[in-house]
Protein backbone atom coordinates (compact mmCIF):
# COMPACT_ATOMS: atom_id res chain seq x y z
CA UNK A 1 0.00 0.00 0.00
CA UNK A 2 1.12 3.41 -1.21
CA UNK A 3 1.15 6.58 1.24
CA UNK A 4 0.76 9.20 -1.90
CA UNK A 5 -2.88 9.49 -3.24
CA UNK A 6 -1.76 10.23 -6.62
CA UNK A 7 -4.58 11.03 -9.29
CA UNK A 8 -3.98 10.83 -12.85
CA UNK A 9 -4.69 14.21 -13.46
CA UNK A 10 -2.05 17.84 -12.59
CA UNK A 11 -3.10 16.82 -8.43
CA UNK A 12 -3.35 14.81 -5.24
CA UNK A 13 -6.17 13.33 -3.42
CA UNK A 14 -6.22 14.28 0.39
CA UNK A 15 -7.79 11.99 3.20
CA UNK A 16 -9.45 14.14 5.43
CA UNK A 17 -10.63 12.86 9.04
CA UNK A 18 -13.86 13.68 10.16
CA UNK A 19 -15.89 12.53 12.97
CA UNK A 20 -14.87 8.71 14.65
CA UNK A 21 -14.31 6.99 10.95
CA UNK A 22 -15.24 9.30 7.99
CA UNK A 23 -12.85 10.00 5.53
CA UNK A 24 -13.95 13.30 3.48
CA UNK A 25 -12.15 12.91 0.10
CA UNK A 26 -10.43 15.86 -1.38
CA UNK A 27 -8.86 16.48 -4.82
CA UNK A 28 -6.19 19.30 -5.12
CA UNK A 29 -5.49 20.99 -8.72
CA UNK A 30 -2.98 23.67 -7.59
CA UNK A 31 -4.79 26.27 -5.98
CA UNK A 32 -8.46 24.92 -6.60
CA UNK A 33 -9.93 21.96 -4.99
CA UNK A 34 -13.03 19.58 -5.36
CA UNK A 35 -14.27 17.47 -1.97
CA UNK A 36 -16.56 14.64 -1.85
CA UNK A 37 -19.07 14.22 0.86
CA UNK A 38 -18.05 16.75 3.47
CA UNK A 39 -20.11 15.84 5.98
CA UNK A 40 -18.12 18.82 8.83
CA UNK A 41 -16.62 21.23 6.79
CA UNK A 42 -14.45 22.20 10.17
CA UNK A 43 -11.27 19.78 8.60
CA UNK A 44 -12.50 20.85 5.13
CA UNK A 45 -11.94 24.77 6.06
CA UNK A 46 -8.47 24.39 8.35
CA UNK A 47 -6.66 22.31 5.40
CA UNK A 48 -8.32 25.07 2.68
CA UNK A 49 -7.29 28.28 4.73
CA UNK A 50 -3.75 26.04 5.65
CA UNK A 51 -3.06 25.62 1.99
CA UNK A 52 -4.07 28.93 0.49
CA UNK A 53 -6.68 26.81 -1.51
CA UNK A 54 -10.31 27.61 -2.79
CA UNK A 55 -12.71 25.49 -2.90
CA UNK A 56 -14.60 24.76 -6.68
CA UNK A 57 -17.22 22.14 -6.12
CA UNK A 58 -18.87 19.42 -3.66
CA UNK A 59 -19.56 16.42 -4.64
CA UNK A 60 -22.20 14.42 -2.89
CA UNK A 61 -22.84 10.17 -3.09
CA UNK A 62 -25.98 10.20 -0.82
CA UNK A 63 -27.93 12.66 1.42
CA UNK A 64 -26.98 11.24 4.99
CA UNK A 65 -25.69 13.92 7.42
CA UNK A 66 -22.17 12.75 7.46
CA UNK A 67 -21.96 12.93 4.28
CA UNK A 68 -23.67 16.56 3.79
CA UNK A 69 -23.60 18.17 7.72
CA UNK A 70 -20.82 20.29 6.18
CA UNK A 71 -22.28 21.73 2.79
CA UNK A 72 -24.58 24.73 4.00
CA UNK A 73 -21.00 25.97 5.34
CA UNK A 74 -18.92 25.49 2.96
CA UNK A 75 -21.86 27.35 0.72
CA UNK A 76 -21.55 30.52 3.08
CA UNK A 77 -17.70 30.47 2.80
CA UNK A 78 -17.80 29.80 -1.25
CA UNK A 79 -21.34 31.05 -2.76
CA UNK A 80 -20.54 29.96 -5.91
CA UNK A 81 -20.02 26.47 -5.60
CA UNK A 82 -21.04 23.87 -7.86
CA UNK A 83 -22.75 21.16 -5.50
CA UNK A 84 -23.29 17.84 -7.94
CA UNK A 85 -25.12 15.05 -5.87
CA UNK A 86 -28.24 12.51 -6.51
CA UNK A 87 -31.87 13.88 -7.23
CA UNK A 88 -32.71 13.44 -3.66
CA UNK A 89 -35.69 15.84 -1.87
CA UNK A 90 -34.04 15.44 1.45
CA UNK A 91 -30.84 17.34 -0.23
CA UNK A 92 -32.84 18.91 -3.09
CA UNK A 93 -32.16 22.86 -1.48
CA UNK A 94 -28.16 22.22 -1.37
CA UNK A 95 -27.73 20.42 -5.10
CA UNK A 96 -27.40 22.78 -7.51
CA UNK A 97 -26.66 20.25 -10.22
CA UNK A 98 -28.05 16.75 -10.33
CA UNK A 99 -26.07 13.65 -10.39
CA UNK A 100 -27.55 11.49 -12.97
CA UNK A 101 -26.76 7.97 -14.15
CA UNK A 102 -24.67 8.56 -16.89
CA UNK A 103 -23.81 12.47 -16.18
CA UNK A 104 -20.19 13.58 -16.57
CA UNK A 105 -19.55 16.59 -14.58
CA UNK A 106 -16.55 18.37 -15.70
CA UNK A 107 -14.27 20.18 -13.41
CA UNK A 108 -11.11 21.84 -12.90
CA UNK A 109 -11.41 23.90 -16.63
CA UNK A 110 -12.46 20.72 -18.26
CA UNK A 111 -8.88 18.53 -16.75
CA UNK A 112 -11.23 16.40 -14.88
CA UNK A 113 -14.48 14.57 -16.34
CA UNK A 114 -16.36 11.87 -13.53
CA UNK A 115 -18.99 10.04 -14.41
CA UNK A 116 -21.87 9.49 -12.04
CA UNK A 117 -22.95 6.16 -11.62
CA UNK A 118 -26.22 5.03 -9.68
CA UNK A 119 -25.62 2.34 -7.09
CA UNK A 120 -28.49 1.95 -5.02
CA UNK A 121 -28.43 -0.56 -2.45
CA UNK A 122 -27.23 1.66 0.72
CA UNK A 123 -29.63 4.31 0.19
CA UNK A 124 -32.38 4.33 -3.22
CA UNK A 125 -30.66 7.65 -4.18
CA UNK A 126 -26.86 6.61 -3.65
CA UNK A 127 -24.27 7.61 -6.28
CA UNK A 128 -20.38 7.15 -6.91
CA UNK A 129 -17.70 9.51 -9.56
CA UNK A 130 -15.61 7.47 -11.79
CA UNK A 131 -13.10 8.90 -14.12
CA UNK A 132 -9.04 8.70 -14.23
CA UNK A 133 -9.15 5.31 -12.25
CA UNK A 134 -10.66 6.26 -9.19
CA UNK A 135 -13.62 5.63 -7.78
CA UNK A 136 -15.56 7.64 -5.05
CA UNK A 137 -18.32 5.07 -3.89
CA UNK A 138 -19.50 6.36 -0.64
CA UNK A 139 -21.16 4.13 1.61
CA UNK A 140 -21.84 1.74 -1.09
CA UNK A 141 -18.58 -0.45 -1.30
CA UNK A 142 -15.89 -0.51 1.69
CA UNK A 143 -12.67 -2.34 1.84
CA UNK A 144 -13.41 -5.46 2.44
CA UNK A 145 -17.02 -4.24 3.25
CA UNK A 146 -20.27 -3.09 1.72
CA UNK A 147 -22.69 -0.22 3.03
CA UNK A 148 -25.85 -1.01 5.22
CA UNK A 149 -29.38 -1.35 3.61
CA UNK A 150 -30.64 1.67 4.97
CA UNK A 151 -33.19 2.71 2.82
CA UNK A 152 -32.66 0.63 -0.37
CA UNK A 153 -32.78 -3.30 -1.09
CA UNK A 154 -30.19 -6.21 -1.14
CA UNK A 155 -30.94 -6.83 -4.63
CA UNK A 156 -30.04 -3.46 -5.78
CA UNK A 157 -27.01 -3.18 -3.70
CA UNK A 158 -25.76 -6.87 -5.15
CA UNK A 159 -26.70 -5.21 -8.63
CA UNK A 160 -24.24 -2.25 -7.57
CA UNK A 161 -21.52 -3.95 -6.43
CA UNK A 162 -21.06 -6.22 -9.33
CA UNK A 163 -21.59 -3.12 -11.87
CA UNK A 164 -18.67 -1.31 -9.79
CA UNK A 165 -16.80 -5.00 -9.95
CA UNK A 166 -16.28 -4.99 -13.44
CA UNK A 167 -14.56 -1.80 -13.88
CA UNK A 168 -10.95 -1.95 -14.27
CA UNK A 169 -8.35 -3.80 -11.89
CA UNK A 170 -6.66 -0.65 -10.55
CA UNK A 171 -9.22 1.57 -9.96
CA UNK A 172 -8.48 3.01 -6.94
CA UNK A 173 -11.34 2.84 -4.59
CA UNK A 174 -12.01 6.00 -2.03
CA UNK A 175 -15.14 4.98 0.18
CA UNK A 176 -16.33 7.49 3.17
CA UNK A 177 -15.03 5.41 6.20
CA UNK A 178 -12.32 3.40 7.60
CA UNK A 179 -13.67 0.24 7.95
CA UNK A 180 -11.30 -1.73 6.82
CA UNK A 181 -10.24 -3.81 9.96
CA UNK A 182 -13.71 -4.55 11.04
CA UNK A 183 -14.53 -5.40 7.46
CA UNK A 184 -11.86 -7.97 7.22
CA UNK A 185 -12.22 -9.51 10.44
CA UNK A 186 -15.66 -10.36 9.46
CA UNK A 187 -14.14 -11.25 6.16
CA UNK A 188 -11.95 -13.80 8.08
CA UNK A 189 -15.30 -15.56 9.45
CA UNK A 190 -17.00 -15.34 6.31
CA UNK A 191 -14.27 -16.93 4.03
CA UNK A 192 -11.65 -18.79 6.56
CA UNK A 193 -9.44 -20.49 3.76
CA UNK A 194 -8.09 -17.00 2.04
CA UNK A 195 -4.19 -16.87 2.66
CA UNK A 196 -3.90 -13.53 0.64
CA UNK A 197 -6.59 -11.77 2.61
CA UNK A 198 -4.92 -12.62 5.81
CA UNK A 199 -1.84 -11.22 4.89
CA UNK A 200 -3.33 -7.73 3.84
CA UNK A 201 -5.00 -7.39 7.37
CA UNK A 202 -2.05 -7.87 8.83
CA UNK A 203 -0.74 -5.04 6.86
CA UNK A 204 -3.26 -3.09 7.72
CA UNK A 205 -3.28 -3.76 11.43
CA UNK A 206 0.49 -2.17 11.08
CA UNK A 207 -1.25 0.49 8.91
CA UNK A 208 -3.36 1.95 11.74
CA UNK A 209 -1.01 0.99 14.19
CA UNK A 210 0.90 4.18 12.74
CA UNK A 211 -2.46 6.46 12.71
CA UNK A 212 -2.29 5.75 8.28
CA UNK A 213 -5.34 5.26 6.46
CA UNK A 214 -5.93 1.46 4.65
CA UNK A 215 -7.39 3.46 2.10
CA UNK A 216 -7.34 3.67 -1.27
CA UNK A 217 -7.75 0.26 -1.96
CA UNK A 218 -8.10 -1.60 -5.26
CA UNK A 219 -10.56 -3.10 -7.44
CA UNK A 220 -7.88 -6.02 -8.24
CA UNK A 221 -7.46 -5.90 -4.32
CA UNK A 222 -11.21 -6.17 -3.30
CA UNK A 223 -11.91 -9.13 -5.77
CA UNK A 224 -9.26 -10.85 -3.36
CA UNK A 225 -10.22 -10.06 -0.05
CA UNK A 226 -13.99 -8.60 -0.27
CA UNK A 227 -16.37 -11.15 0.47
CA UNK A 228 -19.58 -9.27 -0.88
CA UNK A 229 -17.26 -9.85 -4.57
CA UNK A 230 -16.13 -13.38 -3.61
CA UNK A 231 -19.81 -14.77 -3.65
CA UNK A 232 -18.76 -17.83 -5.40
CA UNK A 233 -15.82 -18.43 -3.00
CA UNK A 234 -15.92 -22.29 -1.94
CA UNK A 235 -14.78 -21.56 1.51
CA UNK A 236 -17.55 -18.89 1.66
CA UNK A 237 -20.16 -20.99 0.46
CA UNK A 238 -19.23 -23.44 2.68
CA UNK A 239 -19.64 -21.12 5.67
CA UNK A 240 -22.93 -19.76 4.54
CA UNK A 241 -24.29 -23.09 4.04
CA UNK A 242 -23.58 -24.71 7.43
CA UNK A 243 -24.75 -20.93 9.19
CA UNK A 244 -28.31 -21.57 7.15
CA UNK A 245 -28.19 -25.11 7.44
CA UNK A 246 -28.54 -25.23 3.29
CA UNK A 247 -26.37 -24.06 0.46
CA UNK A 248 -27.19 -20.39 -0.79
CA UNK A 249 -29.83 -20.52 -4.12
CA UNK A 250 -27.69 -18.41 -5.67
CA UNK A 251 -25.77 -15.22 -5.70
CA UNK A 252 -28.46 -13.08 -4.37
CA UNK A 253 -29.33 -15.45 -1.56
CA UNK A 254 -25.84 -15.43 -0.39
CA UNK A 255 -25.37 -12.03 -0.88
CA UNK A 256 -28.29 -11.24 1.15
CA UNK A 257 -27.56 -14.18 4.00
CA UNK A 258 -24.11 -12.54 4.07
CA UNK A 259 -24.96 -9.10 4.77
CA UNK A 260 -27.68 -10.00 7.15
CA UNK A 261 -24.71 -11.94 8.80
CA UNK A 262 -22.68 -8.66 8.75
CA UNK A 263 -24.84 -6.86 10.62
CA UNK A 264 -24.82 -8.61 13.39
CA UNK A 265 -20.79 -9.68 13.54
Amino acid sequence: MNDTYSATLPGDIVPLQAFNDNYIWLIRQHDRAVVVDPGDSVPVLAWLDAQGVRLEAILLTHHHADHVGGVAELLARFPALRVIGPADSRIAGIVTEPATDGAQPILFDNTLSLQVLAVPGHTETHVAYHGHGMLFCGDTLFSAGCGRLLGGRADQLHASLQSLAGLPDETRIYPAHEYTLSNLRFARAAEPVNAFRDAYLLACEKRRAKGLPTLPSTLGVERRINPFLRLDAPSLRDTLAQRLGTPPTDALACFTALRAWKDVF
